[in-house]
């Protein structure tokens, strides 16, 4: 096998099968692809390594057949106690002593971050009819608990009201408290009402200053944008809202980083092209990565934080995420998160142009 060397230095997995359409070569970009090692690859068929393998055998057979003999598909190949691939499959014949094909299997990114997208949708979805049902249930009962105080507070004698005032003003302020909650779990219900022309980085720049008026040491804010991205349609203060609850969760997380005076948030914009959101094609979509240095997201927790009333925080309402997820999928977009301990980075994508 010393002539297949070359393909060992191949990012693309590569496999060569035999007559037999049995495994007797992969490369080590194959063995990361597939999660198996050489050992264990090596004389096995397709169809003892994938569920669906009859589905890619019959692939080979029909290049072994010169039927044709090149052959390329896109392809969900089926593992067992493993996440399904999505691949983009070329199988082509090869005059290779004792072998028939040669098989390069490329992870299909696209399809990958499509099911993402599509999943963070029917989530965003599902979160948002929750919110509104149990804001929609909350809020009559609670008017009538601060209309009810209220009331009670006009009924009490001279000689109690200061020291009974007191309780009933806790139960007004609890109530107005929890009324402002509601009202904020309602939002999502609302689309954007004020659609303009606008620049991304105006959004940026009011978030860093509201910010830095709060943590005016101990926090670096740090901008990297693309001053070629066009304007976007949109609601700006809606927006505002999104980019702020984003932030305003990462500096929480930096909290003893802030102390030690070496926090960093990075506000950084790009432009990407052919794009997919929403199962809409653009041409053009706007990247805005919130980044920083923090301790970042525990594993158990990356897939539940746009959950509402979910919080990583003591004392969070866990509606922060949910509501710039509502926001930005209302604006066509969509928020993905990465994170790791010293780097947690939020993407928010919008659409600039459709395809």
């Amino acid at each position: 096998m010393e002539t297949l060397c070359g393909l060992d230095l191949l990012a693309s997995a590569v496999m060569i099968l035999d007559r037999d359409r049995r495994i007797m070569y992969v490369n080590p970009a194959a063995e990361d692809l597939l999660e198996y090692s050489s050992k264990v690859l090596l004389y096995q068929r397709p169809e003892q390594i994938f569920l669906n393998g009859d589905v890619f055998d019959d692939i080979c057979r029909q290049v072994i057949a010169h039927d044709p003999a090149e052959k390329r598909q896109e392809l969900v190949l089926d593992r067992l106690g493993r996440s399904a691939l999505h691949v983009y499959c070329i199988v082509k014949a090869i005059d290779f002593p004792d072998a028939s094909v040669l098989v390069e299997l490329r992870e299909n990114v696209q399809q990958l971050r499509q099911d993402r997208e599509k999943r963070l949708m029917d989530q965003n979805q599902a979160n948002l009819e929750l919110v509104r049902n149990l804001a929609h249930e909350i809020k009559n009962p609670l008017g009538g608990i601060k209309g009810a105080a209220q009331l009670l507070e006009m009924e009490l004698p001279d000689r109690n009201m200061k020291d009974l005032r007191e309780y009933t003003q806790v139960i007004i302020r609890e109530s107005e408290r929890l009324q402002k909650l509601v009202d904020r779990m309602l939002v999502p219900g609302k689309r954007p009402h004020i659609v303009n022309d606008l620049n991304i980085h105006e959004v940026c720049e009011r978030v860093r200053s509201i910010v830095l008026a709060e943590y005016p040491h101990g926090l670096t804010i740090r901008r990297d944008y693309d001053l070629s991205l066009p304007e976007i349609a949109g609601d700006k203060e809606q927006l505002i809202q999104a980019v702020l609850n984003i932030a305003q969760n990462a500096v929480h997380a930096l909290a003893d980083k802030i102390r030690e005076g070496n926090a960093e948030l990075v506000f950084k914009t790009r432009v990407s092209r052919q794009v997919t959101l929403a199962k809409v094609r653009y041409r053009l979509a706007l990247n805005l990565h919130i980044i920083d240095n923090g301790p970042g997201i525990a594993p158990d927790m990356i897939e539940k934080i746009f959950f509402p009333l979910v919080s990583g925080t003591e004392g969070g309402s866990g509606l922060g995420l949910t509501l710039s997820q509502t926001i930005v999928r209302q604006h066509g977009g969509l928020i993905e998160c990465e994170s790791r301990p010293g780097h947690t980075e939020f993407l928010i994508r919008l659409p600039i142009a459709r395809a």
